[in-house]
């Protein structure tokens, strides 16, 4: 079935206020172009629901009957665009963010402040995980948006890279190298390193780095997340190579972030998005105050 809106408006803003034409002033539109809606409505039910004279307009025992109804009918498809524009508007709604668990500790919480002082009425549901994962989740849908590693292209993803994160060797005071302002990888030989899962990004790039030089990793504990091996640091077992956005000087004391040379190391961070489909407003804010702010690492 369908609705005739142009015509259940019009019937009710004529019985509303009593004629033609003060009914076609208030839609802004001519009294031809409101007689025809009206006419319409009422083919299309069989029926009338006005009877009109010269002078006067009076609604039938039908039309009696329908005014409440089709009033209902207008006023919650009215209220329900204007919610529509105004969530439009002003940006307004919930959406879900996939992120890597290393942008939580301290680059995302900015970001997420900035965009809670524009939006605060709008709420983030947000999924942590590997970059793989990350990724399946903005791919399956679970995430309209996600932070990741850069992998190899998809062609269902759009990426907006948001910065090179360089890998930094991070130590506990004190520590033989706490005082340098640079390390190299060769630097390591020695050092007892907390190792990172094998599956996650870092891993591969600082095993690729040591496997060059003839370094092995030498310690006793493997962690799957940056802020465990952070917390180990902390806790003096062992220092860690770690991406620099886990970390920010004077965050915790005794912790020093030492950048590492020669090469250096870089992870690419993107933002990810399904490359075919809309953002809701609310995602596409914060994909817009992500992608212009300035990250501080």
């Amino acid at each position: 079935m369908k609705i005739d809106f142009d015509g259940v408006q019009a019937f009710v803003v004529i019985a509303e206020l009593g004629g033609f034409n003060k009914a076609a002033h208030e839609l802004h539109i001519t009294q031809t172009a409101l007689t025809r809606r009206l006419q319409k409505l009422e083919a299309y039910l069989g029926m009338r629901l006005l009877d009109r004279t010269t002078r006067r307009v009076e609604l039938t025992a039908v039309g009696r009957e329908f005014l409440p109804q089709a009033r209902g009918i207008v006023q919650e498809m009215t209220a329900a665009v204007e919610r529509l524009k105004d969530i439009s508007q002003r940006a307004k709604g919930n959406f879900t963010l996939a992120c890597i668990p290393s942008m939580t500790s301290h680059v995302l919480p900015g970001v997420i402040r900035r965009y809670a002082e524009s939006h605060p009425d709008n709420r983030i549901r947000l999924l942590d995980g590997a970059s793989s994962e990350v990724r399946e989740a903005v791919l399956g849908g679970q995430a309209e948006l996600g932070i990741a590693v850069h992998e190899e292209a998809h062609a269902d993803l759009a990426e907006t890279a948001l910065f090179s994160d360089p890998l930094a060797f991070i130590c506990r005071e004190p520590h033989p190298l706490q005082d340098r302002k640079t390390l190299t990888w060769a630097d390591m030989r020695d050092v007892d390193l907390i190792g990172v899962s094998s599956f996650v990004a870092t891993r591969v790039f600082m095993d690729y780095q040591l496997a060059k030089r003839g370094i092995r990793l030498q310690g006793n504990y493997e962690v799957q997340h940056h802020a465990t091996a952070l917390n180990l640091v902390a806790a003096g077992v062992g220092s860690a190579i770690l991406p620099s956005s886990t970390f920010k000087e004077g965050d915790r004391p005794g912790l020093r972030k030492i950048t590492i040379t020669q090469p250096t190391v870089r992870r690419k961070v993107v933002l990810l998005r399904r490359s075919r489909g809309s953002l809701s407003p609310a995602a596409e804010a914060f994909h817009e105050l992500l992608r212009r702010m300035p990250l501080d690492l």
